[in-house]
């Protein structure tokens, strides 16, 4: 029986438009066993990504409303499902896989868990970040960008963090997976950067720790000087976090450098390129970029620009100032979905899947 409840748990995640890859070994099914008591997965199972109140969630699974609710109420603490208000009432939704249920872990997150995960990121070698849209883009660092050029808000860190009403950061999950598997790197870990429209938001919670957006400021600079890739949703409108991450840890990013994934995360919408009057081919550039997107053949540095991302952190460290950022020549560059509502449809129509989520 438990075996079912987590089949079905696994075919509902993956039949939303974020995805949940199946595997030979079925490791996913351990994962969810991990996290999930077979009545929480089979709870699981039957909602959906709407939000639906306890009475109307016991009516379709055939249970007490009171006992429904109560499970319900559990499993969110517990990160497993999403929470919003409707008609006045508590009302629950199902919660993707990544980014979503996995993320939320972190207070739960142990070696087993941290094992159980690495199995299947590399079973499904790039099946997670695959098929429509990229789940994350990337941000470049604020001085890689010339002030000559005209930069979106949606690509500028400083103006997601200055439009929230609250802030808070949280350990990376993908660093501390990586450190309990024995791996990673040393970069700082309480990096994640969280934002909400509601003062307050981050007050009492577990996972999150509350700070000014002058603190938030302070922890984009520190990651950029860390030599850390800045990655929000890949979307324009209602971001709630900013990754800093790298290509060692990072469960979005190791795509590009393992199974070479270059629709993994989507680029800035800049490339670097270097001016050859005034580079020395130093190479200080080089550890700087996670992409493998530069060389100094002949003592001048040259840009791979099909692999460069347009983070800047090359530009940053360039002691001469011959890098710089630009909008790429060659390639058109697209905006982002408006919203996540959006981004979810687009993600749906390249999964050839209905709205019946």
């Amino acid at each position: 029986m438990p075996s079912d409840v987590y089949r079905r748990l696994a075919d509902r995640l993956d039949a939303i438009p974020n995805g949940f890859p199946r595997t030979d070994s079925g490791v996913e099914l351990r994962l969810l066993a991990k996290i999930f008591t077979p009545e929480e997965a089979a709870l699981a199972a039957n909602l959906h990504l709407t939000f639906e109140t306890a009475d109307e969630i016991a009516v379709r699974v055939g249970q007490e409303p009171r006992a429904v609710y109560r499970t319900l109420k559990t499993m969110v603490r517990k990160g497993q499902i999403r929470f919003n208000r409707k008609d006045g009432k508590l009302a629950f939704g199902l919660m993707p896989f990544v980014v979503g249920i996995y993320e939320e872990q972190l207070p739960r997150l142990d070696k087993e868990l941290a094992m159980l995960f690495e199995q299947y990121f590399l079973e499904v070698q790039g099946g997670l970040v695959q098929n429509g849209p990229p789940i994350h883009r990337v941000i470049p660092v604020r001085e890689a960008v010339p002030a000559s050029i005209e930069i979106y808000p949606y690509e500028k860190a400083t103006q997601l963090v200055g439009h929230a009403s609250a802030w808070g950061v949280r350990d990376c999950i993908c660093r501390l997976q990586q450190k309990l598997i024995g791996k990673g790197c040393d970069r700082p870990l309480e990096v994640c950067l969280a934002l909400a429209p509601v003062s307050g938001a981050f007050d009492h919670s577990e996972t999150t720790r509350a700070i000014s957006k002058e603190e938030a400021f302070r922890i984009l600079d520190d990651a950029a000087e860390a030599g850390l890739v800045h990655s929000p949703g890949n979307f324009q409108d209602g971001h709630y976090y900013i990754c800093n991450c790298c290509t060692c840890c990072c469960g979005v990013l190791r795509n590009i450098a393992e199974f070479s994934v270059p629709t993994a995360i989507a680029s800035s919408g800049f490339v670097a390129v270097v001016d050859a009057s005034v580079c020395a081919g130093c190479g200080d550039c080089l550890e700087r970029c996670q992409f493998g997107a530069l060389s100094v053949p002949e003592s001048v540095c040259v840009v791979d620009a099909m692999r460069c991302v347009g983070c800047g952190l090359c530009v940053s460290v360039c002691p001469l100032q011959a890098l710089k950022l630009e909008r790429p020549a060659t390639r058109e560059v697209s905006p982002p979905p408006e919203t996540f509502a959006e981004w979810i449809v687009q993600r749906a129509e390249a999964r050839g899947m209905g709205t019946d989520w």
